[in-house]
């Protein structure tokens, strides 16, 4: 009796080719995951720098004087914490600076996502976040 013919089921290097067409999706997928980790973490640290921003303006005595500790807080503790702004914004509403009052701070960071090349991202993201401080009811102010 002669054998029929033989089957074929030689799959040697799909591996190689599943690998080929996934590898390219893996890597954009973790460029995004990173760029959304960095959107976060420029989330919470801008946060934080209202908050110090704002509680350096209700220390000041004079709505001058808090606009400017403001903005210097807000850009040494943007630069301490090694955080790099294409653009830095730091808004000071005064309206309500006498004692028992508060102040308002609004700080905006443009984020650089530049450098996560693959993805079609914008340029920069901006990330904004404001903080309001009270004022000491038991305190002089100048001004």
């Amino acid at each position: 009796m002669r054998p029929g013919p033989r089957r074929r089921d030689n799959e040697g290097g799909s591996a190689t080719v599943e690998l080929v067409i996934l590898t390219p999706l893996l890597i954009l997928l973790l460029l995004f995951v990173v760029a959304l980790g960095r959107l976060a973490g420029a989330r919470i640290d801008v946060d934080g720098v209202a908050a110090q921003a704002a509680r350096a303006a209700s220390i000041a005595r004079s709505p001058q004087a808090a606009m400017s500790s403001a903005q210097q807080t807000a850009a040494s503790a943007l630069s301490s914490q090694h955080i790099t702004c294409a653009h830095l914004a730091v808004s000071v509403d005064t309206t309500n600076f006498a004692p028992g009052g508060s102040v308002a701070v609004t700080v905006s960071c443009a984020v650089d996502l530049a450098d996560l090349t693959g993805l079609n991202l914008p340029v920069t993201e901006t990330v904004a976040n404001r903080a309001v401080s009270p004022i000491d009811t038991y305190r002089s102010v100048n001004g």
